[in-house]
């Protein structure tokens, strides 16, 4: 019994020690951008100690993607969901330098241990599947044909990462076509300790993250290790960022449908000298703006999610990002801290008691001053035709000062053939090629319906200037059993990455602590129109051959397997029965007609 008790002891205290460094916090950042937008940053933290994770010990971090690693070998993961498109010269800088956001549809690059490329690849298939599994997305169809190795555009940010590099082997694959919705929120919400039914979480509703204007959704998890290098954690990193319609988020749910506004609700300015009853001048947005969580979100924050895990310690898990003057309204139970600069106010939630916060439209209606995104990036088709065009990437500087390097990354498909001797750098301004524009290259051809096509550039941009990126390719013709189902829409191309080396031009004192990491844009998706059958033509062809066959079979078989007898060869036939009884219908007949023929002369 004492040995038991003492096995039970030990037991707890090794569990005590295994979980001591397990950690979860969360955070909500809301940056008011123009009078109509409004950006909701959403972060949640979920630590474990590598020695927990490793005995499969699971708190924060969930058993569901933790076994899913540790089966695939997977040392380091980011998974992507986006919709929408990021408007730099309205919105500014993207959230988190954007490391935090993936192109268009779904994109995923992870860091696979194994001894050979093929056995890398084949933990990659693994991993592919069971992700799609686990977020009810389509991203088993990451096949060779959508995986690249990308030589410069990544790099791991995990420290345990660099111990193994050569046993590390980076994959990566998008699919631009993957429509992202409420299937995927869901397993995303899953993953909290929580469930979103408390904490921040609570407000990500589907009905607004989706009509949001711009949304992404990302998973980020890598080891982290301290100064010594030894107390090692894993870290799992979740990220929800949307830019919202404010005036479209304030639509209530029974009246999504725009209707004229009531008389009493309209915001006139009452200052017109013309301003009447029956007159309405409309005052400026920018100064009557405000709204409530409830309002945005559908309603309000439903306490905190897992206060305990902080250790006795107040948290800021609310930052409103706006200067001191504008005026707020929260509940006495939350405590608020202001940044000594002005520039933003953090307010910490009750563990049990709801949260709400008014944005009042009272006093100035200010904003803090948007940081102007350090490299402008659009990319388009050119050309006509169903054999060939090209493609044209605009890179804009806006820096005065200081040029910009980066790494410019393309994933083409295998139907996409570009030709490399067509690749010009130049500048707008210029007609000729700037050979100094191109420091270096890195082009992986592909392979008919084996391998897609890699293309890695290091690229300069002057100050002040813009360059033109432009390539030609060929448009393949693909079999009728490879179009989708809506061939004539086209065929998605995944955006191209763009990976920004310190320095990023004119920085300012609030992003240097930004540019210590890398920062990235992503270009918008193409939509590659291909020669495209004319599907209809099979199936006439289909039915006319199988109504000449039906015809032709039926003929012919009749022919062969009818046997054609004669009248008088048919056993127990009477043929002079039948004449006679045919010989007497005849006279019966004829004796009717000549009978009405002698009443009507008669008459």
């Amino acid at each position: 019994m004492k040995a038991f008790q003492l096995s039970l002891l030990l037991f707890l205290l090794l569990s005590c020690y295994v979980y001591a460094d397990s950690d979860y916090n969360e955070r909500l950042d809301l940056t008011p951008l123009t009078p109509s937008s409004l950006l909701a940053s959403f972060q949640f933290w979920s630590n474990a100690s590598l020695q927990s994770y490793g005995q499969q010990h699971f708190e924060y971090i969930p058993r569901s993607l933790g076994q899913i690693l540790q089966h695939a070998k997977t040392h380091e993961l980011h998974l992507r969901f986006t919709t929408g498109r990021w408007d730099d010269e309205s919105w500014g800088r993207r959230p988190h330098g954007g490391r935090k956001e993936g192109g268009t549809g779904v994109e995923l690059w992870a860091w696979v241990e194994a001894d050979t490329d093929a056995a890398s690849f084949a933990r990659w298939t693994t991993l592919n599947h069971a992700l799609s599994g686990l977020f009810c997305a389509s991203i088993n169809f990451i096949d060779s044909t959508r995986t690249t190795r990308p030589r410069m555009t990544f790099e791991p940010t995990g420290d345990n990462a660099k111990i193994i590099t050569e046993k590390l082997y980076l994959l990566h694959g998008t699919l631009p076509r993957e429509v992202v919705c409420t299937e995927n929120l869901t397993p995303f919400l899953k993953l909290l300790p929580c469930k979103g039914k408390a904490g921040i979480a609570s407000l990500l509703n589907g009905h607004k993250l989706f009509d949001a204007s711009w949304q992404s959704m990302a998973i980020d998890v890598r080891s982290v290790c301290h100064s010594n290098g030894e107390d090692c954690s894993i870290e799992m990193e979740q990220t929800v960022d949307m830019v919202l319609d404010t005036e479209r988020s304030k639509r209530p749910r029974d009246n999504s449908i725009p209707r004229p506004i009531p008389k009493e609700a309209l915001l006139c300015n009452e200052s017109k000298p013309y301003a009447q009853d029956d007159a309405c001048y409309p005052s400026d947005i920018s100064r009557g703006q405000s709204w409530t969580l409830a309002e945005i979100f559908g309603r309000p924050i439903q306490g905190s999610c897992l206060a305990e895990a902080a250790g006795g310690k107040i948290r800021d898990s609310i930052c409103l990002h706006i200067p001191d003057e504008r005026e707020t309204n929260s509940p006495p139970h939350a405590i608020e801290t202001k940044h000594p600069e002005g520039s933003n106010r953090c307010y910490s939630l009750n563990p049990t008691e709801p949260f709400e916060m008014v944005l009042s439209h009272l006093g100035p209606q200010t904003f803090n001053a948007h940081a102007s995104p350090p490299l402008y990036a659009s990319r388009s088709i050119t050309g006509h035709g169903q054999e060939r065009g090209g493609v044209q990437t605009l890179l804009t500087n806006p820096s005065t000062a200081s040029a910009i390097n980066f790494v410019y990354f393309e994933t083409l498909p295998w139907f996409m053939k570009p030709y490399l001797h067509t690749l010009e750098a130049r500048i707008s301004t210029s007609a000729t090629t700037d050979p100094g524009i191109i420091k270096e290259t890195f082009y992986r051809p592909a392979l008919d319906r084996r391998r897609g096509t890699q293309l890695e550039l290091l690229i300069a941009v002057p100050p002040s200037s813009t360059v033109v990126l432009t390539y030609d390719f060929d448009k393949a013709i693909l079999r009728y059993t490879e179009y989708p189902p809506d061939a004539n829409r086209g065929f998605d191309v995944a955006p191209a990455v763009i990976r920004l080396l310190p320095p990023f031009g004119n920085a300012s004192s609030s992003i240097i602590k930004d540019e210590q990491q890398a920062n990235y844009i992503r270009t918008t998706s193409l939509l590659l129109p291909l020669p495209t059958p004319d599907f209809s033509m099979p199936y006439n062809v289909i039915i006319l051959t199988s109504t000449v066959m039906a015809l032709a079979f039926g003929s012919i078989f009749n022919l062969l397997v009818r046997r054609f007898v004669g009248a008088y060869e048919v056993e127990g036939w009477d043929l002079t029965a039948f004449k006679v009884k045919v010989r007497g219908r005849l006279l019966t007949l004829k004796a009717r007609l000549l009978g009405s023929g002698k009443e009507k002369k008669e008459q």
